[in-house]
């Protein structure tokens, strides 16, 4: 009798409420957030968290990490874009074995002196992953790939220009190099903070297709807006870039080993050292909200877990989110580097918007890893083209893409529809993510993260000060 009612107490005292309503407890059943997929913006903000000395839940519905950010082996690829079953897996002799693939659904390289570097170290997750330097750096103009010039001896070699463009284009990154805030002698009487690019741009008589190369290729904007603006932030941009550059020489960008699933992993490790909770294959059938419409919960089956706020991709929660495009991505595999990049092993072009025709609005975006970065087998390549699509026919828009990567032994084909946030989350204390875009680079989904962190917490994350150690709140670092 004694044994049924402590069962009976303990039973009581398990119980999750919410809103009125018992739950059994899902995990612990009481966090400060609750953290919805596992793509790496999710696990970098769950990370974050956890460092900034919250208790964190974070679950995801699939049965691994990664969520839309996946890696997948070739028999993996097959089935999900080639209607292939996993009981007839791709020839061997053909294409090697599928264990030795490792393709990553949305591959984004890292620029080694960027937010994501700066990201990696604050977070000290660099200890679980094994980085290697990307051979190149491309942009298209006129029929062909350049090599992406940033330094001043580099626009005097570059054969993006003719003789006179490249003496205009020499002065201006050197005055972008020794270009000082604080020293006005630096500044040739502009002041970056409140000069347009468009100013500076006229100012040192740059062409247009020079300014198409230093916009996209350089300063990685997505479109022209940026020429309106204040010249500071295209100028920190061409900095980095260049500062990336220097850091390794041949490359700005960097890759991890085994392709990008392992970052999602090793910040779902970060998170787990201070104390984060993980649920992998957890269906999450209702976000929960109080009477007053914020978030409060989470219910998966009977079992429910309290929080003070819920983090999660778009998917979560449809009734939130707004579509903001499509995006096309081709998954190629070749057995050779494209042409005109130098026998690179892995590179990156980038055909801007305006070389593919004066209607276009959006860059198309061409990613290349190989062997070298234990991606597949040897002598073979994988190849993403990707843009932003415009029009019915997207698969008509990445043409120009495809004609530069030579023979193609096998293509896979998806469109994805995008999605940003309707609001900010601070009044219904749902903070949700925006879906990948079709960049190939990293610095637009740091920036999602800091966007986050900020509408959370009211204040910039600061990747320079001292990570809390485990056990200690970020405020009393």
């Amino acid at each position: 009798m004694d044994g049924e009612v402590e069962n009976s107490v303990a039973s009581v005292v398990a119980q999750v409420s919410i809103g009125g309503i018992e739950y059994s407890p899902l995990a612990d059943g009481d966090y400060d957030a609750v953290v919805l997929g596992t793509g790496l913006t999710e696990c970098m903000i769950s990370g974050l968290l956890s460092v900034a000395g919250l208790k964190v839940l974070h679950a995801d519905r699939g049965e691994y990490y990664g969520s839309a950010c996946a890696s997948l082996n070739l028999a993996q690829l097959f089935e999900r874009f080639g209607g292939v079953s996993s009981s007839d897996p791709p020839a061997e002799d053909i294409y090697g074995r599928s264990r030795d693939y490792n393709v990553d659904l949305v591959p984004k390289f890292i620029l080694s002196s960027g937010k994501m570097v700066s990201m990696l170290l604050y977070c000290d997750v660099t200890k679980y992953l094994d980085f290697k330097l990307v051979d190149g750096s491309f942009v298209y103009s006129g029929s062909r790939p350049h090599k992406v010039p940033v330094t001043p001896t580099e626009a005097m070699t570059s054969g993006l220009m003719g003789i006179m463009e490249k003496n205009r284009c020499r002065q201006f990154f050197s005055w972008v190099q020794y270009y000082a805030l604080d020293d006005p002698s630096t500044w040739q009487k502009r002041d970056i903070r409140t000069v347009t690019m468009a100013e500076i741009y006229k100012y040192f008589g740059l062409h247009k297709d020079t300014i198409e190369f230093i916009g996209h290729a350089l300063a990685l904007y997505r479109d022209d807006s940026y020429i309106g603006k204040p010249a500071l932030e295209t100028v920190l941009r061409i900095k980095q870039y260049a500062d990336s550059l220097a850091r390794y020489g041949r490359s700005p960008y960097l890759y991890p080993m085994y392709g990008l699933g392992e970052l999602p992993q090793a910040f779902a490790r970060l998170s787990a050292v201070y104390g984060g909770t993980f649920m992998l294959h957890t269906p999450v059938d209702e976000v929960l909200y109080d009477e007053n419409g914020q978030a409060c919960g989470i219910r998966s089956g009977k079992d429910a877990a309290k929080c003070k706020f819920v983090v999660g991709d778009p998917s979560y929660f449809p009734d939130k989110v707004e579509p903001s495009g499509k995006v096309i991505r081709c998954y190629c595999i070749l057995e050779a580097p494209p042409p005109n990049t130098r026998d690179s092993s892995s590179c990156q072009i980038i055909i801007p918007a305006r070389q593919v025709g004066p209607n276009r609005k959006h860059d198309i975006y061409i990613l290349v890893v190989s062997e070298p970065h234990k991606v597949c087998p040897p002598g073979k390549y994988i190849a993403l083209v990707s843009t932003t699509v415009e029009t019915d026919n997207p698969a008509n828009e990445i043409k120009p893409g495809l004609n530069l990567l030579g023979p193609i032994v096998n293509s896979f084909l998806s469109v994805d529809e995008m999605f940003v946030p309707k609001s900010s989350g601070k009044e219904d204390k749902t903070f949700i993510t925006q879906t990948y875009d079709a960049t190939t680079h990293f610095e637009s989904c740091v920036e999602d993260v800091l966007d986050v962190y900020k509408r959370i917490f009211g204040i910039d994350l600061d990747l320079t000060t001292p990570r809390p150690k485990p056990g200690q709140s970020s405020t009393e670092s």
